[in-house]
């Protein structure tokens, strides 16, 4: 089954706040286990800053990581992630390579950055409320 993302529900949380996007995320990639990033020829898109720090951006549906490939990150594709290899292989990889996540980022905004950690323990809680 797919998740049909109508242009009202993508306008409204495209205009909601960082803490209410990684909410939307949160309760969307646990209820379709799956979540998106972006790629390209070189790998999977990473964002850094200033002091050296590297985050994967991440968003809950296709059409979310498509508004973000501009600029920088045109001709990017967005690529989907099962929620299952995200937590057992993505987010072990990030821990150990000390990486976080930029979750929902917006195409002139920042997402909410968290550990790892933080985001596995937040899915895994909501899958819990699902079960």
């Amino acid at each position: 089954m797919t998740w049909n993302l109508n242009d009202q529900e993508f306008e409204n949380v495209m205009n909601l706040p960082g803490p209410r996007r990684y909410e939307y995320f949160v309760k969307r990639t646990a209820d379709w286990e799956e979540l998106w990033t972006l790629r390209g020829e070189d790998g999977f898109v990473l964002v850094g800053d200033d002091e050296g720090s590297e985050y994967v951006p991440v968003w809950p549906h296709r059409r979310y990581a498509e508004a973000c490939a501009t600029d920088e990150w045109a001709g990017l594709q967005p690529e989907a992630i099962a929620l299952h290899d995200w937590l057992e292989v993505w987010i072990p990889g990030m821990t150990r390579d000390s990486r976080s996540v930029a979750v929902f980022p917006l195409p002139k905004g920042q997402g909410v950055v968290v550990s790892p950690e933080r985001l596995k323990e937040d899915l895994e809680g909501e899958i819990s409320l699902l079960e």
